[in-house]
């Protein structure tokens, strides 16, 4: 039995690099490049791969880079199965300017997918049997593929037990919302989209998740906030973390790493409030590395004892309160 199953519908080649200075129209001279296997359920699953977990990630690839993607998943070891299609596997690019620390980042939309590439994805996870106890749908979704898949996903493995998992953005993301989701991974941008809202203090952040869990079929809400940590909604309560200062060298995948870790830890019988620290500390830790070099275990453990030492269980904030329309 698999534990945990990854989905991505938009993997990609991810590719790294840094230069000087940003300037345009000018030839930058650029270091090295470095690649990564990229998509919001690939890195998840090598995030769960590096904590131990039990874990395989499906994902659409095709042509050459598509060949890569699956060559660098290989390398690190992390369980796959890919399911081809004709179109060429995207390659998301970013660039580090040293002057100033920013990062750009470029972001393909990704091949176009035929309804029976897509469908044999379901297909295969649908087949598994046992089923999983976790399905991580994460990432956004090329051309081709219709705005609810992950809401049909979710309403097909749920009925087998499986506890679903989606971190999308946009209208999947909202489409999410109506399907009966264990825990949804939304940014603070995302869930301003879903309220149509500017949520401007932490008091409109956590009325805007609560609304939405109270009034859809979403177990768990877990915004997370970039330096300022994390927020954890359920009916019944909320968990409040802080962010930990930590030196960023790239922030690309710390989100997936979020997720990664959250599931990791609740699929070895963690408490809400511990997968939560392991998640925040997932996603710290995975600041530390260029590109999407992602988290490594012994970082994740370092970082999750200084979320337990910067908020310890008894000072988490639990809120217990009905929202009235």
């Amino acid at each position: 039995m698999t534990d945990i199953v990854t989905v991505t519908f938009n993997p990609a080649v991810d590719v790294a690099t840094s230069v000087d200075v940003v300037l345009d129209t000018q030839k930058l001279r650029c270091a090295p490049a470095r690649r990564d296997p990229g998509g919001g359920g690939i890195n998840v699953a090598r995030v769960v791969q590096r904590l131990g977990g039990d874990c395989v990630a499906y994902y659409l690839a095709g042509g050459p880079a598509g060949g890569m993607l699956s060559a660098l998943l290989n390398a690190e070891q992390v369980t796959s199965e890919c399911v081809p299609i004709a179109g060429e596997t995207r390659e998301n690019f970013s660039v580090r300017e040293n002057a100033s620390g920013r990062e750009f980042r470029f972001v393909l939309p990704g091949p176009a997918v035929e309804e029976h590439e897509w469908q044999s994805l379901i297909k295969c996870v649908c087949a598994l049997s046992p089923a999983p106890a976790y399905l991580v749908l994460s990432g956004s979704l090329p051309p081709g593929i219709p705005v609810d898949v992950y809401a049909r996903f979710v309403h097909q493995m749920h009925s087998r037990g499986t506890r679903a998992v989606v971190d999308s953005s946009g209208p999947a993301l909202a489409a999410s919302l109506a399907a009966p989701v264990f825990l949804l991974k939304a940014s603070l941008g995302e869930l301003r989209a879903l309220s149509a809202c500017e949520l401007l203090s932490e008091t409109e952040w956590r009325d805007a998740a609560l609304r939405l869990v109270t009034q859809g079929r979403v177990e768990v809400l877990a915004l997370t906030l970039g330096a300022e940590g994390a927020l954890i909604v359920t009916r019944e309560r909320c968990i409040r973390l802080p962010g930990l200062a930590v030196p960023v060298a790239s922030s690309i995948g710390a989100g997936d790493s979020f997720v990664g870790g959250f599931v990791w830890a609740l699929n070895r019988a963690a408490t809400l409030d511990d997968a939560a620290r392991y998640g925040l500390a997932a996603a710290s830790a995975a600041l530390l590395s260029e590109g999407t070099g992602l988290c490594e275990a012994s970082a994740v453990e370092a970082m999750y004892q200084r979320v337990c030492d910067a908020a310890p269980s008894n000072t988490l904030t639990h809120v217990a309160r009905a929202l009235t329309s």
